[in-house]
């Protein structure tokens, strides 16, 4: 990694005044309302971002909606496609200055941050070759007389994309692709956590060429979303998050029965059969959850360890756990940053606190980090707790950090009636040598996404989504566009 990384500020953030990003124009609030955001590795203050009201809501979906009523919608499929391989080169061209803002505001480290940039430019390069790839069908009638029917795929119109946090600029290139893919317009919404990445996201899109008005970037607290939610100018919502503010998000949709597509939390089961290679699954297993301070979606946060191997596995777990670097998000070699806020300190403080209240014991951390410059920052320790049930809180909830619970299983089919005892199915994984078992759990397993001899793994033309609590529609692969486009039926007479 490059040294000058490190010591060079992003130019953005010399403003500490961040606006809102509308019909191509960086504005304030209507307002002049304004939220704080700060790194969470120091408490320091990064900048003071426009706060959007309903007013500003209004505005920018207006703006969104004369972007899609004007050219935008009507441009050819292969200049929407220049327009965002020139954007997949500015994204990767830009990348170090986006990752660098995420570590900044996210509290990710910078070795993980700027990984991201192969998948950014990826996804951008794949929702561009769909750009040119849309096409009805004719379709075979068995109507009286000579009748012509065929379809046509259209552009659903305005989207609004509410964002989480714990990924921003990944995000922000999810959620936009298959946008100007389709020729719909974009209002996003990023987390107010992390919302400046997402900032200089719609400054590189208006500079590859993207027509004003067709991506907005609105700032805001969950009012804004709200506000967003049930905004009968919005055609569809693509929503990643909380389960319970997805919940909220599909209410207020209803009553202007928009499109929604949400991707949700997860419980997600990690299970390692005695056959299993232990060099490979030890440490994949901890990053399963470790990684990004456990503030994944699909994170592996339920481990089923098989009896025969279970007290080998917990020791190498528990030593492999014991080496993580936890510090400063700048440094090269810090592995895991701190938590994005002290509200979700305390969130995950208090589950650790109530498993052991409910009998289970922390084999690793289980508690804040302090000391060594970390006392100004939110950072928790990496931790497994043993002795836990299938009934304890931490077993069924999403506790969004890095904590473990990790279980003993006997047969194959009793993980799996486990594993699957959960109200989500986002991720899982399988560790086992075997083949036939392999298959039998990927089968039976109600997730998304299976993952076998590895974990996380994702790629720009495979789907990824929820099943149950954890949401419906899914991202990437050659049918997500389909998300984003209207079928209509056009019946000619030709007699």
């Amino acid at each position: 990694m490059e040294t000058t990384l490190v010591r060079n500020r992003p130019a953005m953030l010399d403003r500490v005044e961040q606006d809102m990003l509308i019909d191509g124009k960086r504005v304030p609030a209507l307002f002049a309302k304004r939220f704080e955001t700060r790194n969470p590795a120091t408490g320091e203050l990064l900048a003071q971002v426009a706060q959007a009201g309903a007013e500003d809501v209004d505005r920018a979906v207006a703006a969104a909606r004369a972007a899609f009523e004007g050219p935008w919608r009507r441009m050819k499929p292969a200049e929407r496609q220049r327009i965002m391989l020139r954007l997949a080169d500015l994204v990767e061209e830009h990348y170090e200055e986006l990752a660098l803002l995420d570590t900044l505001d996210l509290g990710a480290p910078l070795s993980r941050t700027v990984l991201g940039k192969a998948r950014a430019g990826g996804l951008l390069r794949y929702y561009a070759g769909q750009a040119t790839l849309l096409s009805g069908d004719t379709l075979p009638n068995s109507a009286a007389g000579d009748v012509l029917s065929h379809t046509l795929k259209e552009p659903i119109g305005v989207v609004a994309a509410i964002n989480p946090w714990n990924g921003p600029i990944g995000m922000s290139v999810w959620k936009a692709g298959p946008v100007l893919a389709s020729g719909c317009t974009l209002v996003m919404k990023p987390a107010e956590q992390t919302p400046l990445s997402a900032l200089r996201f719609g400054e590189l899109c208006l500079e590859a060429g993207v027509p004003a008005g067709v991506i907005n970037i609105l700032t805001g607290l969950g009012d804004a979303g709200a506000a967003l939610s049930s905004h009968p100018g919005i055609d569809k919502i693509a929503f990643t998050g909380s389960t319970g503010v997805g919940e909220k998000i599909l209410h207020a949709a209803a009553s202007t029965m928009k499109r929604v597509s949400v991707e949700l939390g997860g419980k997600s089961p990690n299970i390692v059969f005695a056959d299993a290679d232990l060099d490979k699954a030890v440490p994949a297993a901890a990053m399963a959850v470790f990684a990004n301070s456990g503030q994944i979606c699909s994170a592996g946060t339920r481990l089923f360890v098989q009896r025969e191997i279970h007290d080998e596995f917990m020791a190498r777990l528990a030593d492999f756990t014991r080496t993580i670097r936890v510090g400063d998000p700048l440094d090269p070699a810090t592995q895991i940053g701190p938590v994005v806020s002290a509200t979700q300190m305390d969130k995950i403080l208090g589950f650790m606190q109530g498993a052991g209240q409910e009998g289970a014991q922390a084999l690793v951390g289980g508690a804040r980090m302090a000391g060594a410059g970390l006392e100004d920052g939110f950072f928790i320790e990496p931790t497994i707790f043993t002795g836990v049930t299938d009934e304890m809180t931490i077993a069924r909830e999403e506790i969004f950090g890095p904590v473990l619970s990790a279980f003993a299983f006997d047969t194959e089919e009793e993980v799996l009636k486990r594993a699957n005892a959960t109200p989500f199915g986002l991720g899982s994984g399988v560790w086992t040598r075997n083949l036939s078992t392999a298959h039998r759990m990927a089968r039976g397993i109600q997730a998304g996404s299976v993952w076998i001899n590895c974990y996380q793994m994702l790629d720009p033309g495979v789907p990824f989504g929820g099943y149950k609590l954890s949401g419906f529609g899914r991202e990437s692969g050659p049918h997500h566009i389909e998300e984003y486009l209207e079928t209509k039926a056009v019946w000619i007479n030709l007699d």
